[in-house]
């Protein structure tokens, strides 16, 4: 009987290591910091080689700060990309968008850039296959917003390639989300008109709003497709007091009947 409740739980632990997600929402806060923590929680690297004997080696960090991210340090390697994969996802279908934020980070010497792609084994980065274009980031601490298309594939672990130019180049990324958003992505054509144009307050209690009429109706969705908050302008102004921390998805009813699409980042 022991023997077969043992046999049973290696099973099940077995399983458990092997579950593929559906979707992710990871922000990293419950993440251990450190600069030599991965793999954890599903996520795992692919560190590029030091060219020379002696410290620092790339690393993949974990940062301290209270909104934490994760963090590509080139270390003295000056071209050679490290990759940071997520837990393995079930195959996708095309139907699914990844959105994150990235951001130079102080004090890097020279640009850097990120790239989506899908690989079919997390420790063969050979089998990489990039999705969408490369993103290069010249300014440091400007953070940038990116959503693309995971295609469908029967790879299925998402990867973040990150090349630096120079030594000790450091980019970081946070607020991963694998979802069905490709339905809530931003309208472009509609805000490059400059109908409508919003943005987080700086203390993260609200929406403001730049709009010649106020919208018929507001609603905010959760990176899990949840709605969590809908109503009307109060000022030019959308309370977002009691959201989480985290990616939100909002779909806005113009005075003219017409729907925009976008997403903003509460911190």
């Amino acid at each position: 009987m022991k023997l077969r409740l043992l046999l049973g739980t290696l099973m099940l632990t077995a399983i458990a290591a092997n579950a593929q997600v559906a979707t992710i929402n990871e922000n990293f806060d419950g993440f251990t910091s450190g600069n030599n923590t991965f793999p954890q929680n599903g996520w795992s690297t692919k560190m590029a080689a030091n060219p020379m004997p002696f410290p620092p080696a790339p690393l993949m960090i974990v940062t301290t700060d209270a909104n934490k991210g994760v963090q590509a340090y080139s270390g003295n390697n000056t071209s050679e990309p490290s990759y940071l994969i997520t837990p393995q996802i079930v195959a996708p279908t095309g139907d699914k968008t990844v959105s994150f934020t990235v951001v130079l980070a102080s004090p890097s010497p020279a640009p850097g850039s990120i790239q989506v792609g899908l690989a079919s084994n997390p420790a063969d980065m050979t089998t990489f296959v990039p999705v969408g274009s490369s993103t290069t980031l010249s300014t440091v601490g400007a953070t940038q917003n990116i959503s693309v298309n995971i295609p469908a594939s029967t790879s299925q672990y998402i990867v973040f390639r990150f090349t630096p130019t120079a030594a000790h180049v450091a980019i970081q990324i946070d607020n991963v989300v694998y979802n069905t958003s490709s339905s809530l992505a931003v309208s472009d054509n509609v805000k490059s008109k400059g109908e409508i144009q919003f943005a987080v307050n700086s203390e993260n209690t609200a929406l403001q709003f730049v709009t010649k009429k106020d919208p018929k109706n507001i609603q905010i969705y959760s990176a899990g497709a949840q709605k969590v908050a809908e109503g009307k302008l109060s000022g030019k102004t959308f309370d977002i007091s009691a959201l989480q921390t985290g990616v939100y998805y909002i779909i806005i009813e113009t005075a003219e009947g017409s729907a925009v699409k976008s997403k903003f980042i509460k911190k």
